[in-house]
């Protein structure tokens, strides 16, 4: 890919031009990338909320992102 960096005076980067062929060709490739954003869906939502309800109401029962980690190693 050729992407050019655009960058201010002070050489901090503030942007990239893709080519538009090479643009067109990422669209067609990942759908909804022109997207500005990302919703996420109701029942995500709702799951999210609920499992932080559950940790609000019980925050010992949780487990630390390591110990998760090294659980799932474990069972690999």
């Amino acid at each position: 890919m050729s992407v050019q960096y655009i960058s201010d005076e002070h050489g901090k980067t503030t942007g990239v031009f893709i080519p538009i062929e090479e643009w067109n060709e990422l669209k067609t490739k990942f759908t909804g990338l022109e997207q500005e954003g990302y919703e996420l869906p109701t029942w995500q939502k709702n799951e999210l909320n609920d499992r932080m309800a559950e940790y609000e109401r019980n925050p010992l029962n949780a487990t630390s992102f390591q110990k998760a980690m090294d659980d799932l190693e474990k069972e690999v």
